[in-house]
Formats: C-alpha cells, structure tokens, sequence
C-alpha cells in the first residue's frame, strides 16, 4: 500500500482524535503512538501536527486540558472531550459514513490495482 496523502491524513485529524479521547482522556505522545498503532505505522503523527488540531479543539470548545502528574514523575497534559466534543464527533460520524458510502458506490465495479 502506498503512503497515505498529507491531505487525507490532514482532512482525518479531527475525528480520529475526538474518537480517540471519546475512548479515555490521553496526552500528544499517547495520541501519536495510538494513531501509529492503529494505521499498522502507515500515518505517524509529528508534534507539529498534532498539537496545533489539539489546541484548536480546545480553543473551540470541543476537549479540555488538565497537567497530571505522570508515573515517572513529570507533569503531563492531558485531554479529554466534552458533551460539545461528543455531539461534534457524532457530527463528523455522520459526514464520513456519507462520504465512505459515497465512494463505496462509485468504486463498486473498479478492480483494486495490486
């Protein structure tokens, strides 16, 4: 399979976090490396990436933030979403099961190329 386009990567960002959060609060390495595990290492998010959708989330309203002491000892921000988070990610649910069935129709007769 060939990489993944920064702008499909890019177009993901939001509803890939949201659901991620929706499952338990977590922090940007976390984030990273369950994005990682969940694409089988076909889309590995960098800081640069990541953080700024984590703060336009929060700036909109959509998670929140706390610092938490980690295990080893150092202070962690954490995110969890919110009810306005939630009812966005149902939002963007929605909008990707119509584009996913879009597609699945207009491909319906074409052969995957191998």
């Amino acid at each position: 399979m060939s990489k993944i386009s920064k702008e499909l990567v890019g177009a993901s960002a939001v509803p890939v976090i949201l659901s991620i959060l929706d499952k338990s609060e977590s922090y940007g390495y976390e984030i990273m490396q369950k994005v990682k595990q969940l694409s089988e290492g076909k889309i590995e998010w960098k800081e640069g990436s990541l953080y700024p959708v984590l703060h336009k989330l929060e700036k909109n309203g959509l998670i929140k933030s706390l610092w938490k002491m980690a295990e080893n000892g150092r202070h962690r921000k954490y995110y969890a979403i919110n009810k306005k988070g939630r009812k966005a990610l149902q939002d963007e649910i929605q909008n990707w099961l119509m584009v996913q069935a879009m597609l699945k129709e207009l491909w319906a007769d074409l052969t995957p190329v191998q």
